[in-house]
């Protein structure tokens, strides 16, 4: 796979129009946050599977020189999301479709309200509204091509979505999935896409479109309430940090699982492997992805709740006394069962050295699979990662923010680099970062080339849950039978290219300010340059 290269910004996304319409705005003199509110609109229209406006979102962005902020644009269970009611329901664990699924508030249009004052603060913010919705409106109104991965997705998951409110009248064709290359339409999500442009994005929570959500959600019997939105912020926080040997990573905090993704690369780092493909990159990273879920099941919570502080498993000393326990001759033991997820990243870095890491999503695909009427909008089921057992880390409690597998990164490396850098994936997203981090930066493979090598994913594959270790069809046979050899339950998939290993992006810049960048042919998507 090329690398695309620029001096003049980049947007990498899983679509291409939603790369095309991040650089317009970068074209047109814009930041790389505006570029990104216009790709992440765009996205939440033609790669409606994956993510939408009535999701979550998380942004690292930062200032050239400085560390990155982390906006986390995430909402809370609503109001009548109580344990009483779902078991009054009938309900002995958390449902993932339909109304009862549709319980959390959607902060992912707070986030680009936050994002377009963070620009205006730094002097950056030139695009009014309208222009940085202009790309989502035209896709919505005049339709876009159905893509292979929406058309699979609908088909397999057709059986769990087809009866949910709305979501026939939308994305479905005469009941049926829809076929690749199908025109979709949107236009009540137009509606609002074009209102928000206008009127400003604080309307999804406080002005008529708040009003119209909040209708349709009482309406369909949703746990969410007016109130709800109306209270609703996204937030600054500090990112979670820590040092490799080639500079620091940063990563978003709880509930994320950002803390997974840096101890992976924290543990990687400190094996001391030399560069290459083959069994140490496989086996080490493995083994190192299962220490950092281990710490992330015990840890990540509502960031108000958290047992333990997810920074002290970022230290030197943490990260080196647990290197010392991986084995690189065998196997650790591993029963854990993953979460699946539906999920998009973009990145984003502008002539100036203003650089985003962004990921958006609704959890799983289409995620309630809930379409409210009056909007247009897909509200996510990200509070299926609740429990409804009172003793849980994360049990359902109204105000309460789920766990995300959402963890968007960053890197400022020693000699003067600054990437962004992820992928979609669920649970495979920790992972994916550590492969495409560790050969790019750790084994010096260009971008591209990183970003296409055969992964590999320990845990979910799609529609089915195992503990088991997928690797991509192009691996060399004899690794993975090496594998199976030290102990991993390692299976070789027929795949080369698999939509289970992420949809994976990067773009680095140089001190130079010269930018290299590509996203994964996996998706659909690509590099975009102003």
């Amino acid at each position: 796979m090329d690398t695309i290269t620029s001096k003049g910004g980049m947007v990498v996304a899983p679509h291409s129009a939603a790369a095309q319409a991040g650089a317009d705005i970068l074209a047109e003199g814009g930041s790389a946050l505006e570029a990104m509110i216009a790709a992440a609109s765009t996205i939440a229209v033609v790669y409606p599977h994956m993510n939408s406006i009535g999701g979550d979102g998380f942004w690292l962005m930062a200032e050239p020189g400085k560390d990155p902020k982390a906006l986390m644009a995430c909402g809370s269970a609503g109001s009548n999301a109580t344990l009483e009611a779902y078991h009054r329901a009938g309900l002995g664990a958390m449902p993932t479709r339909g109304p009862m699924a549709a319980l959390t508030v959607a902060g992912t249009v707070g986030g680009w309200a936050k994002a377009q004052e963070a620009a205006r603060g730094i002097g950056a913010g030139k695009m009014p509204g309208r222009v940085l919705m202009e790309s989502a409106v035209r896709h919505a109104k005049e339709g876009i091509a159905v893509t292979r991965s929406q058309a699979e997705l609908t088909a397999a998951k057709l059986a769990e979505l087809k009866d949910q409110p709305g979501f026939a009248q939308v994305f479905l064709k005469d009941g049926e999935a829809p076929a690749i290359g199908d025109v979709l339409r949107q236009e009540r999500l137009a509606d609002t896409l074009e209102h928000l442009g206008l009127e400003g994005f604080e309307e999804f929570y406080r002005g008529d479109v708040g009003a119209s959500i909040a209708d349709d959600l009482e309406r369909i019997g949703a746990p969410v309430t007016k109130a709800d939105l109306e209270k609703f912020e996204a937030v600054f926080k500090e990112p979670l940090k820590t040092t490799l040997s080639c500079g620091s990573i940063f990563n978003a905090p709880p509930p994320t699982q950002g803390l997974a993704s840096l101890i992976i690369l924290g543990l990687y780092d400190r094996l001391g492997l030399r560069p290459g493909e083959g069994f140490d990159l496989v086996h080490g990273a493995v083994e190192a992805t299962k220490r950092a879920f281990l710490v992330r099941d015990r840890v990540v919570t509502d960031p108000g709740r958290l047992p333990e502080n997810p920074r002290d498993f970022l230290t030197p000393e943490w990260l080196d006394k647990e290197a010392h326990k991986i084995d690189m001759t065998r196997a650790a033991r591993w029963p854990y069962v993953a979460e699946p997820g539906d999920t998009i990243w973009m990145g984003a870095i502008d002539a100036k050295g203003v650089a985003v890491s962004f990921i958006q999503s609704t959890y799983w695909e289409f995620g309630s699979g809930c379409v409210l009427p009056k909007t247009g909008i897909t509200w996510q089921n990200r509070g299926a990662s609740f429990s409804l057992h009172p003793d849980a880390l994360n049990v359902l409690e109204p105000g309460r923010q789920p766990f995300h597998t959402l963890n968007p990164a960053m890197a400022r490396l020693k000699d003067g680099r600054t990437i962004t850098y992820g992928t979609m994936g669920g649970e495979g997203q920790p992972q994916t970062q550590a492969a495409i981090f560790i050969r790019h930066v750790l084994n010096g493979m260009p971008v591209g080339e990183a970003i296409d090598a055969p992964r590999w994913l320990l845990g979910r594959t799609w529609g089915e849950d195992t503990t088991a270790l997928r690797l991509e069809g192009r691996f060399d046979p004899d690794l993975v039978r090496a594998l199976v050899r030290c102990g991993h339950e390692a299976i070789q998939i027929s795949q080369n290219y698999s939509d289970m290993m992420g949809h994976a992006g990067m773009i680095v810049r140089n001190l130079r300010g010269g930018l290299d960048g590509a996203h994964d042919p996996r998706a659909d998507g690509g590099a975009a340059v102003a």
